[in-house]
């Protein structure tokens, strides 16, 4: 009887279908997580981790499910297509859900087909080289490239990827010229640039703990605005000589369009509490993460930063020729 209710209801008020499962008692069941990467890489370990917090706030399990492919968009695809009932949650970084707008012909809107959730927060790239580089700091460095146009090389973790678009950029302001290698994916780019075959990286700093741990590469500096907790010793570009020059990598979480406002207004709260716990400001703080700012935790705040960036990049894309991959 409930259930024919429901139904009738939806008829009457002539809600989209996919509305329907918007139960009061929400959630009953297991949530999902899709994860636009292989298991294993940052944004899979952020998603763990806040998966577990989630659903002792929830009350219901929260599974991640990984649907790598085609720089992220296959997975977000996934979700894009999902029951808007609030049971299949899109998290994902700049390049996932902002990037790949400009850089790919998607048969979904990235700023409309998805209801945003929270901005997790964001995490500073780091310019670093390999060691045999004859450039200490991120002066030296600049004046070696601008000495040696056209030779260095950098290693990419994708065309039109964070680290891809944040190189152009470094080319442009400091008037210099290298060559992009791009990769799937960061591991195999570190391991050229450990065996020297590429000269240096702008990637998420995350990627870099351990071979900074191990010095197995130069620090030349973050792209952040402040120094990161656990490596306070490297510099920020505009410290080190860069003025005004930041970039970073940022991660979200959204759910398909059309999900019900009390839905979204509850996995909001959930996730807000979870960003509040110690422990995981601990472990983000570990990974080299910064949590956003409460006032800027809100689904509206999360559609107007959105919009920023890809008003932001997408010009950029296009003005720079990229091809996706």
């Amino acid at each position: 009887m409930r259930k024919l209710l429901v139904v009738l209801t939806v008829i009457v008020l002539g809600l989209p279908p996919r509305a329907m499962a918007a139960a009061p008692d929400y959630p009953v069941r297991a949530v999902t997580m899709i994860v636009p990467f292989p298991a294993g890489g940052a944004t899979d370990t952020l998603a763990r981790l806040l998966a577990e917090k989630m659903q002792a706030v929830l009350g219901q399990p929260v599974i991640i499910e990984n649907v790598a492919g085609a720089a992220g968009s296959t997975g977000v695809g996934r979700a894009v297509r999902s029951p808007a009932d609030g049971y299949t949650l899109s998290i994902g970084t700049s390049t996932t859900h902002m990037l790949t707008g400009g850089l790919y012909i998607l048969p979904f809107d990235l700023l409309k087909d998805l209801e945003p959730i929270i901005l997790i927060g964001s995490e500073p790239l780091l310019i670093v080289g390999k060691n045999s580089l004859p450039a200490d700091d991120l002066k030296g460095l600049i004046a070696y490239l601008k000495a040696n146009p056209d030779k260095a090389s950098v290693g990419v973790a994708g065309v039109g990827a964070t680290g891809h678009l944040t190189g152009i950029s470094f080319q442009k302001t400091t008037g210099t010229k290298f060559q992009f290698v791009p990769y799937r994916g960061n591991a195999p780019a570190m391991q050229d640039l450990l065996a020297g075959q590429i000269d240096f990286m702008i990637e998420p700093s995350s990627n870099f703990k351990s071979l900074l741990a191990a010095k197995s590469v130069k620090p030349y500096a973050i792209t952040g605005r402040t120094r990161l907790p656990s490596s306070p010793d490297i510099p920020t570009a505009d410290e080190a000589g860069l003025p005004g020059f930041f970039a970073s990598l940022w991660y979200g979480l959204w759910v398909p369009k059309g999900t019900p406002k009390s839905v979204v207004a509850k996995l909001n709260a959930a996730m807000v509490q979870v960003l509040a716990d110690p422990s995981i400001r601990k472990r983000l703080d570990d990974l080299g993460i910064e949590a956003s700012p409460l006032d800027q935790q809100s689904p509206e705040a999360l559609h107007v930063f959105q919009k920023a960036e890809a008003e932001r990049w997408w010009p950029i894309i296009k003005a720079s020729n990229l091809k996706a991959e």
